[in-house]
């Protein structure tokens, strides 16, 4: 039954950060902003993430399961997601993949030690999680300097992602539990949280 549910929702983030990034594509193409362009690339990665996930969890619910295929295909979905939280770090000007903070990227290989066997799927989700840490907390920072509302939403959505990362993890600990569903809900909820301040910006032309 967990597996039908993650199924689904896999399918649903697929849908969610698809519309999101032709939100972003239709800003860029309006606004000529480099900032869009990048969260475009950013959102659209991480609705293929989704998919190839998808695929991977549909190859395995087949029949005659391919081996280990479903489960390359699910660490290559992984793996497109990390480019899009990449994308995202950088466009709210990071400046190396990794933080200068010793702290955070001890945050983020500690649940690597939680595994019995550190696989190229629990690396990408560490790095996504670092990544994803990394910005709310620079956005959250910039709402106290700002106090801009829509950056609120935003912090939001990126705490809801990595904790969804976080549990993602913790599911590999316990598989087979309803952990993993339950981070692809709170991802998803990230992911409504970002769509809510990028659906104000003006997709009129900009004049100079």
């Amino acid at each position: 039954m967990e597996a039908y549910l993650e199924v689904i929702l896999n399918l649903v983030g697929f849908l969610v950060g698809l519309a999101i990034g032709v939100m972003s594509v239709m800003g860029f193409r309006n606004t000529a902003s480099p900032t869009l362009l990048r969260l475009s690339l950013a959102f659209i990665s991480i609705s293929m993430g989704f998919m190839i996930v998808w695929i991977g969890y549909m190859a395995e619910l087949l029949p005659a399961r391919p081996g280990q295929t479903g489960w390359w295909v699910e660490t290559l979905g992984v793996g497109v997601q990390t480019l899009g939280y990449f994308f995202i770090a950088f466009s709210h000007g990071i400046k190396s993949f990794f933080p200068k903070s010793r702290y955070l990227r001890t945050v983020g290989v500690f649940p690597l030690f939680l595994v019995s066997s550190v696989q190229l799927s629990h690396i990408l989700r560490s790095v996504s999680f670092v990544l994803l840490v990394y910005v709310a907390i620079e956005t959250i920072l910039s709402y106290l300097e700002s106090r801009n509302r829509g950056t609120i939403s935003v912090a939001l959505g990126l705490s809801m992602l990595a904790l969804g990362e976080f549990l993602s993890w913790y599911s590999m600990v316990f598989p087979g539990t309803i952990i993993y569903a339950i981070s692809l809900m709170i991802k998803i909820g990230g992911l409504v949280a970002l769509c809510i301040p990028l659906s104000r910006i003006p997709f009129q032309r900009i004049r100079l």
